[in-house]
């Protein structure tokens, strides 16, 4: 099966596109925004560890999973600890508290994107403590805002984002706060004009950087993913999370592990 997939996708070329198009789309992106240059982040859901392997191989190095238990089991994938000793973890799916334990075992872990509550920063910040006594980093998060407002998407409601971002600041010591993120609506038509998730999360990140009297440059915004990548980052993203563009199509979730 993984002899097959690899027939048909080119890890290395796409990943070479996408990059190349991320650079574009910063070059043109307007100087009024003060937004740091983005990096990509390979969503390697439902795929083998094997095709992480070889994404890494060809460069890089951030990677980012949806499911707790498909984070896990890839992140102790021998072949992937042997050969990805730099790799770093992005977590990009909803969190419950009882599986963070679990989310921060994980070997390489650098990110969990979607904190989206007092209770679940709390949870995490005590739970870094535990397990990395000896750690002199704090772990790296992310508010993440449900621009959209739809029922089925996790995330703060936009106009608590500020208040979640100073609690995490001021009172979660084991935590680093780095930005925001949003998943927003899926295909959205642009021929009718700008992306309104983008728009929203960028009026949350202009609120907390003027607030909070922050470094624009300072402050990352996680938006964007393979159908509209290259619009995010016209519109402020620092970071996007492309999966299919890196790795084809991916296995429905019933028939992931």
């Amino acid at each position: 099966m993984f002899r097959k997939i690899m027939s048909e996708v080119d890890i290395k070329q796409n990943l070479k596109l996408v990059v190349e198009k991320i650079e574009e789309a910063f070059r043109k992106r307007s100087p009024s925004l003060q937004t740091e240059k983005p990096y990509l982040v390979a969503v390697s859901k439902t795929k083998p560890a094997e095709l992480v392997v070889e994404a890494y191989s060809a460069g890089q190095r951030h990677f980012g999973e949806n499911y707790v238990q498909e984070l896990v089991e890839k992140s102790h994938n021998p072949e992937l600890l042997e050969k990805c000793k730099e790799i770093k973890w992005h977590f990009i799916g909803h969190l419950q508290s009882n599986k963070v334990n679990k989310v921060l075992a994980v070997p390489g872990l650098y990110m969990i994107e979607t904190v989206d509550s007092v209770n679940l920063a709390t949870a995490i910040n005590k739970a870094w403590e535990k397990f990395r006594k000896e750690e002199t980093e704090n772990l790296k998060v992310l508010v993440q805002v449900n621009t959209s407002a739809e029922d089925v998407k996790s995330g703060i409601d936009p106009k608590e984002a500020i208040n979640l971002y100073k609690f995490i600041k001021d009172q979660c010591p084991n935590l680093h706060v780095e930005g925001i993120m949003t998943i927003g609506k899926f295909g959205h038509d642009y021929s009718t004009g700008p992306n309104e998730d983008f728009i929203a999360l960028m009026q949350c990140y202009d609120e907390i950087v003027r607030e909070l009297q922050l470094n624009p440059r300072e402050l990352h915004v996680s938006m964007g993913m393979s159908n509209d990548y290259e619009h995010a980052i016209a519109a402020g993203s620092t970071i996007v999370r492309v999966g299919t563009s890196i790795f084809g199509a991916r296995t429905p979730k019933s028939d992931a592990k």
